[in-house]
């Protein structure tokens, strides 16, 4: 028999209401022994709790009791909504502990079990953690669209696709020899695959936005020492992040503030000025500044005002940055520069700002938000939103690709690529082989969830 599981899901007491959840097969007789009687499924009930050893009251609170399958892990579950006392909480814990049988949850626990008895798949799952960690309004969106089933729907829709082109292969086999099939069954499979193929990468190329949505954008102000880079920071971030000084080269490493802007996730990166030192500490900070920037979204060029008149103000930003990241150019003092220039396409080139107050840096503010909706452009349509899902998508249209194009080899090999394609999907969603996948995505939630 499995372990009957309990945990505080509210967070740190002391607070007004503390939700205890347990799940497992002694639920029910926990609920009973507690409570004296079992309230009716999925309606609240407001009941005296008892220790089950001395007879005395625990607490008054109000009891949700929700009968398996039709649960939220698919087993017997209840909640018990108690005060939010320590002393409330310690003595309910320590009854729960002491049922045969019965035991504190793990991290991820309850969601494991939900998605061992097939409530959820993988990416619900992942929606569902997506969802805890949503900072800005625009994450939670996504995250309720994954968890809502939609993303693993699409995944599974497309997996039975592929298995009914190998059904046709396999058909085609079969009945080779009968004189009333006419022609080749498979010969339509191979069409149906390249079409398969086109919409898995064009699903691929809309969810870059998904996967930035989730992590956020990466913002990155690289400039020479003492070009205003971390005023930029404090003034953008509201408070002091950085240390500010007369000094060049007062930043060394890399510093981040993560921000909500106008419903968008955003990673501000401060780095050390780059210029060419002796000093081995400033040396890792600029190898760092340029590792930074190669991985940004948007790299945020300060230019100080004595390097207004230069002809090229971006000359010390290195090559391979400038062409492979967009860069604005921000100059730090806004009163000593012209207007921003824009091109054709209407995407800010350069841009000036006073870090002073907050007028100054409206202008900041409002490109940064154009650029995060420009960038970011929420669908309704499901996308992925991580790595993992990417890795096993290309590995699907690699397989779709190969079985396509291998018209030369036996039609079993090429069946075996679909396969593989297929499998790759099953992945994503937790159908096929992901043992050693699970503890790794389910130990970052909570306890109690």
């Amino acid at each position: 028999m499995a372990d009957t599981i309990y945990a505080l899901s509210s967070g740190a007491v002391p607070s007004g209401v503390a939700v205890i959840r347990v799940s497992g097969p002694r639920t029910r007789e926990i609920v009973e022994t507690l409570c004296g009687r079992l309230p009716s499924p999925r309606q609240a009930a407001l009941c005296r709790l008892r220790d089950p050893d001395t007879g005395d009251t625990i607490d008054e609170a109000l009891i949700l009791y929700f009968e398996g399958p039709a649960s939220f892990t698919g087993e017997d579950v209840a909640e018990f909504q108690c005060h939010g006392g320590r002393a409330v909480v310690s003595a309910m814990l320590g009854v729960l502990s002491s049922f045969d049988n019965c035991r504190p949850a793990e991290p991820g626990e309850f969601t494991r079990r939900a998605f061992d008895n097939g409530r959820m798949d993988l990416t619900e799952v992942e929606g569902l953690a997506d969802l805890i960690a949503a900072e800005t309004e625009s994450q939670r969106k996504q995250a309720v669209r994954q968890m809502g089933g939609a993303l693993g729907q699409l995944y599974e829709d497309w997996r039975k696709r592929l298995i009914h082109m190998r059904a046709m292969i396999e058909a085609d086999f079969d009945f080779a020899d009968e004189e009333d099939v006419p022609g080749s069954v498979a010969d339509q499979v191979w069409a149906e695959a390249a079409e398969l193929q086109l919409e898995i990468s064009d699903h691929m190329i809309r969810s870059r936005s998904g996967e930035r949505l989730r992590s956020g954008l990466q913002v990155v102000l690289m400039g020479a020492p003492n070009a205003g880079k971390s005023s930029l920071l404090n003034a953008i971030a509201g408070r002091d992040v950085a240390i500010v000084t007369a000094e060049a080269g007062t930043t060394r490493d890399v510093i981040e503030v993560h921000l909500d802007l106008g419903g968008y996730p955003l990673t501000l990166v401060d780095t050390a000025g780059l210029r060419k030192t002796e000093g081995v500490i400033e040396q890792e900070g600029i190898r760092r500044a340029e590792a930074r920037g190669r991985e940004a979204d948007l790299i945020l060029w300060a230019v100080e005002p004595d390097g207004i008149e230069k002809t090229d103000p971006n000359s010390g930003l290195p090559e391979d940055l400038r062409s492979n990241v967009p860069v604005w150019t921000v100059r730090t003092k806004a009163d000593l520069v012209t207007p921003p220039k824009q091109d054709s396409s209407g995407t800010i080139k350069e841009i000036a700002c006073s870090s002073k107050n907050a007028e100054g840096m409206e202008p900041l503010f409002s490109a940064l938000t154009h650029f995060a909706e420009e960038t970011i452009s929420l669908s309704e349509a499901p996308l992925a939103t991580r790595a993992r899902h990417r890795h096993y998508l290309e590995s699907c249209v690699a397989g779709l690709e190969v079985a396509v194009s291998s018209d030369h080899l036996p039609t079993e090999l090429r069946a075996e690529d679909l396969r593989r394609a297929a499998d790759a999907l099953g992945r994503i969603t937790g159908r096929i082989d992901v043992e050693d996948l699970l503890d790794v995505i389910f130990r970052d939630f909570c306890i109690g969830k």
